[in-house]
């Protein structure tokens, strides 16, 4: 791998694809990266955008000069081009995956012989959009990457790789497959079916009108937001790792069988129990990385009801340089504070719009 000069090739240009191609443009701008996607349009506005030098039609023997390879298809297809992969890479060339289960592409690179070369990776982000339109060149920063090599991957390709990944802004962690696999299983593929299964919930009960839709939005559509994710991507998580989701589902389904009995019995201490210790588990989960969930940077605002109310506070960032992502009215507020939504970009708009808003006797709440 020349440290000098990267030439990387991606097989795959959605979103996670699209990230880390954007962002090793930005770090590296004097990398060559080549790309190939089923989905042409993405890859002609890769060229177009400057992240790609070349977009390929297949994928052949133009990527054979790779030093690093990104597999960011869905595993089953990442799999169907190893054996292609193998004649065609060179003794020094990585390659990696970005996939959120690890078992089942280990399992093909070990029978393709290709597990000198290869370090399963995941990057630890996402969002409910996908495709290289939502990729960004920032996605990384401050996430956890996640490394899965193998015992007969070569040192030199794990220690170098480590270091590349945290040069793009990530904080690269080491695991076996097998951790890595339980470890999604618990806070990205469940906490996936959970908000599905809420919307379910919901759907079933809504009457013709679709009043409970009308009535759920703004905290309920914000908890079960995941839920919008591509079913493609997570018929395919959810295939590759059903050992790990079935064992844990079965625990929760315990667990609330539990929660049905303590009512039952009018348990009033153990239903107590039952969410402070949720509460005070979840208020240790520190916020200072990027997560898979995609952070929401939101303040909210009282407001009067009078014309202009909106546009005034909305003037008061906008003089002092604060952007404005989204902005919106709260009808349901049985999860927010304040009558006026107001997203923004990252924690330093988000505190420095609190200060301007406060300073102008608006009340400010910050989730």
């Amino acid at each position: 791998m020349n440290t000098e000069h990267f030439t990387i090739g991606f097989i795959g240009l959605g979103l996670i694809g699209g990230s880390i191609a954007k962002t090793i443009r930005r770090v590296h701008p004097e990398s060559t990266i080549y790309g190939f996607d089923t989905d042409t349009e993405a890859g002609k506005l890769a060229c177009q955008e400057g992240v790609l030098n070349q977009f390929y039609d297949k994928v052949d023997e133009r990527f054979s000069t790779c030093d690093i390879i990104f597999l960011c298809a869905p595993v089953a297809v990442n799999i169907r081009y190893l054996p292609v992969l193998k004649h065609l890479i060179s003794d020094q060339c990585l390659l990696t995956d970005v996939g959120s289960v690890k078992a089942p592409i280990q399992d093909a690179v070990r029978e393709a012989g290709l597990e000198p070369h290869f370090i399963g990776g995941h990057p630890m982000v996402g969002s409910e959009k996908s495709g290289y339109l939502n990729s960004n060149d920032r996605l990384l920063e401050n996430a956890y990457y996640f490394l899965t090599p193998s015992d007969n991957t070569m040192f030199h390709l794990s220690a170098r790789f480590s270091s590349f990944i945290q040069g793009l802004g990530a904080l690269a962690v080491t695991l076996k497959p097998e951790q890595h696999d339980y470890i999604t299983a618990s806070i990205s593929h469940i906490p996936h079916i959970v908000a599905a299964e809420l919307v379910h919930l919901v759907r079933r009960a809504d009457s013709d009108n679709g009043m409970l839709k009308q009535l759920a939005a703004g905290g309920f559509k914000d908890i079960t937001r995941i839920a919008s994710s591509s079913p493609v991507m997570w018929e395919q998580i959810c295939m590759n790792n059903s050992k790990n989701i079935k064992s844990l589902l079965t625990d929760m389904i315990r667990d609330l069988q539990q929660v049905i009995e303590e009512l039952d019995e009018e348990d009033g201490a153990s239903i107590n129990k039952y969410f402070r210790t949720a509460g005070e588990y979840r208020n240790s989960v520190p916020d200072h990385a990027t997560g898979l969930f995609e952070k929401v940077h939101h303040l909210y605002i009282d407001i009067p009801d009078e014309p202009g109310t909106i546009a005034t506070a909305a003037s008061q960032l906008a003089f002092n340089n604060i952007s404005i992502k989204n902005i919106g009215i709260v009808h349901n507020r049985e999860f927010e504070e304040g009558v006026l939504e107001i997203i923004l970009y990252d924690d330093e708009s988000c505190t420095k719009a609190a200060k301007v808003l406060k300073e102008r006797n608006y009340t400010v709440h910050i989730r």
